[in-house]
């Protein structure tokens, strides 16, 4: 991508077609697609051999975009200080799901992890579609992160619509996930 004002209209134009891409994130390349198309997600988890069971997480511009899949009302008052003073960033979190958030994004679980990024690129990408995306590491299930895009290319080729070719965030670790409800760190 040469131009750094704006997300190129391919890959916005792939999210909305419902294709998956891969992009840049804090620390590792991520795979991506449009949350509410059943039809991506498959074809992500497809690509990335992982199985729906385990859930996926949401990546967003700002906490407003994922209130759609988050159940806030459950979410205690004493919780929300260490949410909100952790976003943007790298801090996923694991929160209660709304009723309406598609088993294809929860998985086997009545929560789904979200995260508010710091990352330009994602940034302006959710802005532009005015919705997060789907936020999973670009390897196969049970494999080593790709740490470039070419890396990313060797290891999907064709079966990804489009690659954002930007700089990672400088993170030395993926995000940390937490548990908003119990403190209880998953990764990290």
């Amino acid at each position: 991508m040469t131009d750094t004002t704006s997300v190129p209209l391919t890959a916005l134009a792939a999210v909305s077609q419902g294709g998956v891409i891969v992009y840049p994130t804090e620390a590792v390349y991520g795979l991506g697609c449009d949350p509410d198309n059943q039809q991506a997600v498959e074809c992500l988890l497809a690509i990335k051999q992982r199985p729906v069971e385990k859930g996926l997480i949401l990546i967003a511009d700002n906490y407003g975009q994922l209130l759609k899949y988050v159940d806030d009302a459950k979410i205690p008052m004493d919780k929300r200080a260490d949410i909100f003073s952790s976003w943007p960033g790298a801090i996923t979190w694991v929160m209660p799901a709304a009723k309406g958030t598609p088993k294809w994004l929860t998985g086997q679980f009545d929560s789904i992890a979200v995260r508010v990024t710091n990352h330009p690129t994602v940034k302006r990408l959710c802005q532009e579609l005015g919705k997060p995306l789907v936020s999973t590491s670009a390897n196969l299930s049970g494999h080593d992160t790709v740490t470039s895009i070419a890396m990313a290319k060797s290891e999907f080729g064709e079966l990804v619509a489009f690659y954002v070719d930007e700089p990672l965030g400088g993170n030395t670790q993926p995000s940390t996930i937490k548990d908003v409800m119990t403190g209880k760190v998953f990764r990290g």
